[in-house]
């Protein structure tokens, strides 16, 4: 299902939360019912390095959660009542923005170390490849990908398409959400049962949404 929802009155949820097949992270203040309804999974309430911003720190999928070494032990230990947490040190440290990940594989920016790149394939147990997405090297910010579906940036070229249905084994669809924004994993979560989008979403991009995420079989 699709839940049209807000974070802090933020329409950009993707920047806020994270969210895959076994667990879903929100910053305290966010609305659980929320959340919990649409994804189906226990819920996390935390801060990483005492932002909010979890969905720009975080990348997650169901065998664990990758963060940078900003996070405190305290924030760890919550964390790890519900999954396995490693912990790398990456100056580029929005790894949910430059890393797009489901359980089949990741796709990471350039400009990532080859210590982080190694640790995704090790601890996450997927394939990963180094590209971009229409152009662009943050890739977790321009697309949103499950097991099931995979929906990104309008712009994305054929041969990224192509790279990512074949890593990702999922077909590839194109999107804007939150009235017209290319940044497409900026403004929502998702797993296999359900997706929370920015409340900016018109009906035609949810529709566009639930058919390229498979909600509509």
């Amino acid at each position: 299902m699709l839940k049209k929802s807000a974070v802090s009155s933020q329409p950009y949820i993707g920047i806020f939360a994270v969210g895959c097949e076994e667990l879903t992270i929100i910053p305290p203040m966010a609305d659980e019912n929320a959340f919990s309804e649409a994804m189906e999974t226990p819920i996390v309430k935390t801060t990483i390095g005492g932002t909010r911003l979890l969905g720009a720190l975080i990348c997650a999928n169901s065998y664990g959660v990758i963060v940078s070494d900003i996070i405190s032990s305290h924030e760890i230990n919550e964390i790890l009542e519900y999954a396995d947490v490693t912990v790398v040190s990456e100056r580029h440290n929005a790894l949910g923005n430059n890393v797009l990940i489901n359980d089949h594989g990741a796709l990471i920016s350039p400009a990532l170390e080859k210590d982080t790149e190694e640790g995704i394939r090790d601890v996450l147990d997927v394939d990963v490849m180094r590209g971009t997405i229409a152009g662009i090297d943050m890739v977790g910010s321009q697309a949103v990908v499950t097991n099931k579906g995979l929906l990104c940036h309008p712009h994305v070229s054929d041969e990224e398409t192509e790279l990512m249905e074949e890593l990702f084994n999922v077909p590839v669809s194109k999107t804007t959400a939150n009235h017209g924004s290319g940044w497409v994993g900026t403004c929502m979560i998702a797993n296999t049962k359900g997706a929370v989008i920015g409340d900016g979403t018109t009906p035609i991009e949810m529709g566009r949404i639930e058919e390229g995420l498979g909600y509509l079989e």
